[in-house]
């Protein structure tokens, strides 16, 4: 599956309700489906504050699965992050002055089983997300 829709904050809660709903097939728990929807929350937020900052542009969503894997792909084609580790780091915005809490990569990475993330500055951000859905729990 695979949309392009355009950088408006409106379109944040469409992005997670497509993804949910094509992710329904595999019959996700309640709480598999919240964390999908949240890392895509995150994912496609950052696209719009930081990748584009307020101008258009355009966001291109995919998701496949295959067998019980979930992937998520967030692209962007905005101004690009110059240093990917930095932010990453938990607490670290670029937007302070629209109170960001720089949490967004700390919350994909706590929601999903793997995070990628690519960019180029100038170029944009490809943000990569899997999660296997339906996984045995392990005894605690």
């Amino acid at each position: 599956m695979k949309m392009i829709f355009e950088s408006d904050s409106r379109n944040e809660a469409f992005a997670r309700t497509v993804v949910a709903a094509y992710v329904t097939r595999l019959n996700p728990t309640l709480e598999e489906l919240a964390d999908i929807k949240t890392a895509v929350s995150e994912a496609v937020t950052n696209s719009i504050i930081h990748g584009y900052g307020g101008r258009e542009g355009k966001i291109e969503l995919e998701c496949k699965i295959t067998g019980s894997l979930v992937e998520v792909t967030v692209q962007d084609y905005g101004v690009g992050i110059v240093d990917i580790e930095q932010a990453m780091e938990p607490l670290y915005t670029t937007k302070p002055e629209w109170e960001r809490s720089g949490m967004g990569f700390a919350f994909m990475e706590a929601f999903m089983d793997e995070l990628e993330v690519f960019s180029e500055p100038g170029k944009g951000t490809r943000v990569v997300m899997n999660k296997q859905v339906g996984k045995p729990e392990t005894a605690a």
